[in-house]
């Protein structure tokens, strides 16, 4: 089902941060993620909520479950399962780099910040896939805070994040939907949440829930009333919600994964694999 979004605060410095000024290596497990570290930099999130990345790329054809299982299995004391997936030649060394960013990123907005009093941190434990990328804690939470403001802007739709998705029949003339939008249109069986329709698909968890406000917003998506049969109502304090593009404008780009912190503080290829995801993303 996936989980709401609560009105968070950006991510102050706390336990990733400490554990970061340290440089350990282990594992740090929360509620809703469990982070692997190496040197006190993070290299894979795993958690319940985003479509992890063995989802992303069964779902993709790149690498189907049996193989997935057999770099599991033969990973071995020196944590080579991402070494495995391309040497067997499943994926190149680039769209796994590319793959495992994209998931990584997505597990950390759903996992993020860490509440102290239920997270417990167990020293050297490795993740048997192994170190594919490496992204600096500062770098992570300020990405997260990004893409949270983004989906902040359409917080007077948030009501279809837990909802099933339920297309408007027939759907409104000349509302803007982009290429990936449709597919979740024509996937939208009214039963499937977002959470569940990311999962199917094999997509980021965060840009479905930021598609879906969009669609709910153009018209395109039923929006669930509240209790006493009333549209829900924006947050006090929130700022000017996007709109919809007007007819014959362009639509603004679905998708914004560009962080400029992120640039400045990562190795120079993680920036040039953000960069390559968000031109693909934006011309679905």
């Amino acid at each position: 089902m996936g989980l709401p979004i609560p009105d968070r605060p950006p991510a102050s410095a706390g336990l990733l941060d400490r554990y970061a000024a340290e440089h350990v290596t282990g594992a740090l497990r929360s509620p809703h993620g469990c982070f692997y570290l190496l040197d006190g930099a993070v290299y894979c999130i795993e958690g319940g909520t985003a479509p992890g990345l063995d989802a992303r790329l069964r779902v993709s054809g790149k690498v189907p479950a049996h193989g997935w299982e057999a770099a599991r299995t033969t990973a071995g004391p020196h944590h080579a399962g991402a070494r495995y997936l391309v040497s067997e030649g499943w994926l190149t060394q680039g769209e796994l780099e590319l793959c495992h960013l994209a998931a990584l990123l997505d597990a950390a907005f759903f996992a993020l910040p860490l509440p102290p009093e239920s997270t417990s941190f167990t020293p050297g434990t490795a993740h048997w896939l192994g170190v594919v990328r490496r992204v600096s804690a500062a770098a992570l939470q300020r990405a997260t805070a990004h893409r949270r403001a983004l989906l902040d802007r359409w917080q007077p739709w948030a009501a279809v994040d837990t909802c099933p998705v339920v297309p408007v029949d027939p759907p409104r003339s000349g509302a803007p939907a982009t290429g990936r939008q449709r597919r979740l249109l024509a996937s939208a069986d009214g039963r499937s949440t977002p959470y569940e329709l990311a999962r199917a698909l094999g997509l980021s968890a965060f840009v479905t829930l930021l598609d879906i406000r969009r669609l709910a917003a153009a018209g395109l998506v039923h929006l669930p009333r509240g209790p006493a049969g009333a549209l829900p109502r924006r947050r006090p304090g929130a700022g000017p919600a996007e709109r919809p593009a007007a007819s014959g404008e362009r639509p603004a780009p679905t998708w914004q994964l560009p962080v400029p912190e992120l640039f400045e503080t990562a190795d120079p290829d993680i920036a040039l694999l953000v960069r390559l995801r968000t031109a693909l993303e934006e011309n679905l």
